[in-house]
This record gives structure tokens, sequence and C-alpha cells, in this order.
């Protein structure tokens, strides 16, 4: 009997928010999809879009990314009406949802997105549970990897 092998979703990372990951310390990572028009699938499917100034929500019991921009697709007619930074609905269980929901009630806690990426042809967004880092908290991290970066260093010149 042959075994049958589960095969692995294929995973291409599109962007890291890199500034979000320096500024908050992450406690939570959850999935979720995007909900898009045809037209803002093209442009990211393109690059043509950035999460600088981005943010989560949650109203309602549904959950929503703000300032996420995505320019207009090229080929795309309706240019003029189309608002690049609007809010779009962000699609998560209602488990996630209503514990995100109270951790964020509770003292320091933000909802960041942190990558988008594709899997399976979809396009996916992590988004993270997190808390803002104290200044000395990030020198602390700075020293930290620089550290591991001269042990690396003096370990490959021996080799």
């Amino acid at each position: 009997m042959e075994k049958i092998e589960k095969k692995l979703p294929k995973i291409h990372p599109l962007l890291v928010n890199k500034k979000a990951l320096s500024d908050y310390e992450v406690i939570k990572e959850y999935e979720c999809g995007i909900k898009l028009e045809w037209h803002e699938v093209k442009a990211i499917r393109g690059n043509q879009f950035h999460m600088k100034a981005s943010f989560v929500t949650i109203r309602d019991g549904d959950v929503y990314i703000q300032k996420f921009h995505i320019s207009p697709y090229k080929q795309f007619t309706n240019k003029e009406a189309y608002d690049p930074e609007k809010e779009r609905k962000l699609l998560l269980h209602k488990k996630s949802i209503d514990a995100l929901s109270q951790k964020i009630k509770e003292k320091w806690f933000t909802i960041i997105p942190t990558e988008v990426y594709f899997k399976w042809n979809l396009i996916k967004m992590k988004i993270a549970l997190g808390r803002w880092k104290k200044q000395y908290e990030k020198k602390e991290a700075l020293k930290k990897r620089d550290i591991e970066m001269d042990i690396r260093r003096s370990l490959s010149e021996r080799g």
C-alpha cells in the first residue's frame, strides 16, 4: 500500500512589515484573508501596495484593516472614484475575533498587520496581537542581535 503524502501549502511572501515587528512585541499571530475586488487583487499581484501606516480595528464583530494602500490597477477604468486607502474587511474565524477583542479590552494590547503573502494562490495576511515596545526594550533587542552576529562571525572565521 502506498503512503499518501500531504502537500504543504506554497507560501510566497509579498511584503513584511519590518517597522511594526521592530516597534511591537508580538504576543500571538493570526492568519486571515482579505476581502478584495478583482482590480485590487491584480494590483497586489503586481506589487502595487504598501502598509506603512495601516492598522487593524474590530467593529460590530468584524475585523477591518485601515489605511492599507492598494494603488489602482493600470487597466481599471473607474480610477477617479477609487479610494486606495479604503477600509477592507479581514476574514477571520469568530473564535479568533472574540479572543482578539477580549485582549484589546485589556491594557496595552493592539492588533498590527505584519505580513502579506500568497498561500495556494490566495492572498493572505498575518495580523499579530502585540504590545508597544519601550525605548529600552528596543535597545536591548539591538544589543542582543549585535552580540549574536559577532558570535556567528567569529565562528565562521574559525571554520
